[in-house]
């Protein structure tokens, strides 16, 4: 298929997906809030939260409040007593995607419910899935079925003047930070829920999170999506808020990931599985301030490997500012990765840096490689463009740059499987990308965008006999309220 007739087809299935215009804006999530919209990436929604529980809709609680917009009042429903409210929402999702000749088009639905009894709440979160012509078929990543998301129960419970402790217990989405360690992956067909348990204390500028999680792994098939009992992961994530309207924020955190059949191509053996005991210490901070804006991180890694100790690390910076006084408000920022490797082969020693569970579509539309023995320099430029019948249309374009940061380690994709091993060649560089990307957010509840990606595989991949560019070409449609 042409690169032309590839543009025309995702038009076209676009266009067929779109869906009724509807409701009300919801506040963003705290890293939407601590960062501006550029930084956030275009798959992201503008409006609402990705996980939804975060919600507060309990300012509609005046009937007046609910006559705003026609969605206000399935936002808040009043019940028995005036403690007693019911929140609903929804999304729906089109996706189509033109690569390697094939057009891949995606569906999903996720209808839920926020029940507030006083202090006590029950949120449950439904996940219907479909995809069709999937380059080397569709897996449960891109295809479940119908399947129970989200499934908690939270309780809130004061302990002293403006400090609160929240307990929650069930199945649910969990973002962490910028989510380079832990996100929901909510960019593919098919986000990752966590089965476990929380405490969060909430104490003015300072929050906690104390947890336990489980990762659910999906299946096939309709409703088998089943814990693991292979993985899990618990620690605790801190944050000290700063500055007016909480503009800036420090982070600090320490998790243990325990994986009793990790794979030990990482750590230089031939093959097989071992036990993987990783434990990560995470410093961050992020923020702005006047038209800048910053986001700097860095992790440690410890622990064994099928018995050989671990030591990796990984960095990553992102600072930009706006020029809100120039033409089309441009937003110029640059993002650096860097994520340790392997060191030799058979050292018995253990250098790669395990991302555990990223965001998906970590670098943009078209994630080739993932977070791991990478080298990654991200120059991007945002431009706002006005108004289309009311709604903003925003453009943004990035170039990428990707090189192994060790020789002695291979190329591995964003969930942490081995595209090549180390031997497949001696080049450094892996290869550079461009992408464009325009949204229109049509209504405050319908998102329509459009992307065109390039790959251009460097003298390692070349070398390995994966020399062939990538081309990709989406458009998505996203309703939700």
């Amino acid at each position: 298929m042409s690169r032309r007739r590839a543009g025309r087809a995702v038009v076209t299935a676009m266009l067929a997906a779109l869906v009724p215009h509807g409701a009300a804006r919801a506040q963003q999530s705290a890293d939407q809030d601590a960062l501006p919209r550029s930084v956030i990436e275009a798959w992201r929604p503008p409006t609402l939260t990705i996980t939804r529980y975060t919600e507060n809709w309990s300012s509609l609680a005046d009937p007046a409040a609910r006559r705003a917009r026609w969605t206000a009042p399935l936002k808040y429903i009043p019940l028995a007593a005036p403690q007693v409210w019911l929140s609903t929402g929804l999304e729906l999702r089109a996706r189509v995607e033109a690569t390697q000749g094939q057009t891949a088009r995606y569906w999903r639905a996720m209808p839920h419910a926020d029940l507030h009894v006083g202090r006590f709440r029950v949120f449950v979160q439904g996940l219907a899935n479909a995809a069709q012509g999937v380059v080397g078929g569709p897996s449960p990543v891109d295809r479940t079925g119908v399947d129970l998301l989200q499934a908690f129960a939270d309780v809130t419970v004061p302990i002293a003047p403006g400090t609160t402790l929240r307990l929650e217990g069930g199945r649910q989405l969990v973002s962490l930070g910028s989510e380079r360690l832990v996100g929901t992956r909510y960019g593919p067909n098919t986000p990752l829920p966590f089965d476990g348990t929380r405490a969060l204390l909430d104490s003015g500028s300072y929050t906690a999170s104390l947890f336990y999680l489980v990762p659910v792994a999906a299946g096939p098939h309709s409703m088998d999506d089943r814990r693991s009992r292979q993985k899990a992961l618990w620690g605790i994530y801190a944050t000290r808020w700063l500055g007016s309207g909480h503009a800036a924020r420090i982070d600090a955190y320490a998790m243990v990931y325990h994986d009793r059949a990790a794979s030990l191509q990482q750590a230089g053996f031939a093959g097989g599985l071992g036990d993987e005991r990783r434990i990560t210490l995470g410093l961050r901070s992020a923020g702005r301030a006047g038209s800048a804006y910053w986001d700097i991180e860095a992790m440690a890694q410890g622990g064994r490997l099928a018995g050989a100790p671990i030591h990796a690390w990984s960095v990553a910076l992102r600072a930009g500012r706006r020029f809100p006084a120039l033409p089309a408000t441009p937003d110029l920022s640059l993002h650096v990765d860097l994520a340790s490797g392997d060191k030799a082969p058979a050292d018995g020693r253990v250098n790669g840096f395990n991302p555990l569970f990223p965001k998906g579509k970590y670098f943009g539309e078209l994630s080739p490689l993932g977070p791991r023995n990478l080298i990654d320099v991200h120059p991007a430029l945002t431009l706002a463009l006005g108004k289309l019948n009311g709604g903003a249309v925003q453009l943004g374009v990035t170039g990428m740059a990707y090189w192994r940061q060790s020789r002695g380690d291979g190329v591995y994709d964003v969930p942490g499987r081995q595209l090549h091993p180390a031997t497949a060649g001696q080049a450094r560089f892996l290869g550079k990308q461009a992408e464009a990307v325009v949204t229109w957010q049509a209504t405050r509840e319908l998102a329509l965008t459009a992307s065109a990606s390039h790959f251009v595989p460097g003298g390692f991949l070349v070398q390995a006999g994966a020399g062939r560019p990538i081309d990709l070409f989406a458009g998505e449609a996203s309703f939700r309220f």
